[in-house]
């Protein structure tokens, strides 16, 4: 119940068992053309080029970058926790002049905050993170495309921490390339980064295409300024997903298997009604742990809905409540990093674990192991702030019913009656 990873669901584990295939085998290729379809949904796009990065979330991230960024380009990154450290810090890997705007952890960047950076340093590449765990907020997306378009910049953002468990949609937002991990709200293991790029951005990329020798034919042309790495060269690995099936790696199968069910299980359930279960949980997890006594950190307005900070009581070690936890329990949550490195406790609700069972376990366990600690959380105060808030959900959601019922039969009896709805 931390910020990730969490545990897998276990029918991705068992899409995972099944038997390897071979790359070319036409069924593995069928595979990997059902999950591209799968994770345009997932991702709320129409993009070509949305496929799977094999390697953890931080490979989508450096492919992304090392595909995109020439030496010497200019890219903005705005910082507002530890993975925009990251960010930064790979595309000045990549020979990127990196621009660099930050703000308090435990807050996010206006529009107009970014807006001025970009008029500013006048980037190609805005880079920005969607939902920072380290901080447990969410960068607000949805006008930066067309500031982004407004100054012909390319607009990318890792979603790794929020997909599937808040409102995202690349096409609506204007987005070029995402990346993302299973390993928080998707519901699976560490191992397999999905992407998705507009064909703005697969023109950029496709724009540095050089096929390695030894599978490169005649007419291919080796382009002066190659992408700077092999096994991150977006624009083979487009070939190697699309038509061409173009020879790039060998594919981690398994991983595959494990992506492909993480979004048939997404799509089946619904990307809106995903999001709606994870913030439903993690508002009760969030009202729980208020009425523990916890005071919650930052910007509560935004907030993912899959994490919550709060701070650790200073009366209590908070790594031995954490142990203990584990120990007697076997809850995991997490504390953070930098500045917020044992302030704050980082709790999660999220993917497989985005349920009332494990919210209400978690905040059991908690009070119990913060009094055998010192301190005095409120008596049944979690379990019992997190009932109240599923019983709000529940007149809530049922209220909303019987309106658009009224509604449809309001409608009904307007028909019959001839008057225009």
């Amino acid at each position: 119940m931390g910020p990730g990873p969490i545990n897998a669901d276990p029918r991705v584990l068992r899409a995972m068992s099944a038997q390897l295939l071979g790359q070319y085998d036409p069924a593995m290729t069928s595979y990997m053309t059902e999950t591209m379809g799968f994770y345009r949904d997932v991702f709320k796009t129409s993009n070509e080029q949305t496929l799977l990065i094999d390697g953890t979330s931080r490979a989508g991230i450096e492919a992304a970058l090392v595909s995109m960024i020439e030496p010497g380009d200019r890219v903005l990154v705005p910082i507002f926790g530890r993975f925009g450290h990251l960010l930064r810090e790979i595309a000045e890997r990549c020979g990127a002049e990196v621009h660099v705007i930050e703000r308090e952890w435990g807050t996010v960047f206006t529009p107009e905050e970014i807006e001025r950076a970009i008029r500013t340093t006048r980037p190609k590449i805005l880079a920005v993170v969607h939902g920072d765990t380290s901080t447990t907020m969410a960068q607000p997306l949805d006008e930066l495309g067309a500031i982004c378009n407004e100054y012909d910049v390319i607009f990318y953002t890792d979603v790794t921490a929020s997909l599937a468990g808040n409102t995202f949609e690349a096409d609506a937002w204007g987005l070029d390339a995402v990346t993302a991990g299973l390993q928080k709200c998707l519901a699976g293991p560490s191992g397999s980064a999905p992407a998705t790029f507009s064909p703005r951005a697969v023109d950029l990329i496709n724009s540095r295409k050089s096929i390695e020798a030894g599978i490169r034919s005649a007419d291919d042309e080796v382009t002066s300024s190659p992408i700077r790495s092999n096994y991150f060269d977006l624009a083979m690995i487009f070939d190697y997903w699309g038509p061409k099936r173009l020879n790039h790696h060998t594919e981690a199968t398994t991983m595959l298997y494990g992506a492909r069910e993480c979004a048939r299980l997404l799509v089946d359930e619904g990307i809106d009604s995903a999001v709606e279960r994870h913030r439903m949980h993690g508002g009760a997890m969030h009202e729980g742990l208020r009425g523990l006594g916890l005071s919650v950190f930052g910007d509560e307005s935004h907030r993912m809905n899959n994490v919550t900070a709060v701070y650790i009581p200073e009366t209590v070690s908070g790594d031995a409540v954490r142990a203990e936890l584990l120990d007697d329990f076997g809850i995991e949550i997490g504390t953070s990093f930098g500045p917020l490195h044992g302030k704050v406790w980082r709790i999660g609700t999220m993917g497989y674990n985005a349920r009332k069972d494990t919210v209400l376990t978690t905040l059991s366990a908690l009070e119990q192991v913060l009094r055998r600690a010192g301190a005095a959380p409120t008596a049944g105060g979690g379990v019992g702030a997190a009932y109240d808030f599923y019983a709000d959900e529940a007149r809530d959601a049922a209220a909303a019913d019987a309106e658009a019922e009224a509604d449809l039969d309001a409608a009904g009896a307007a028909l019959a009656a001839g008057v225009p709805a």
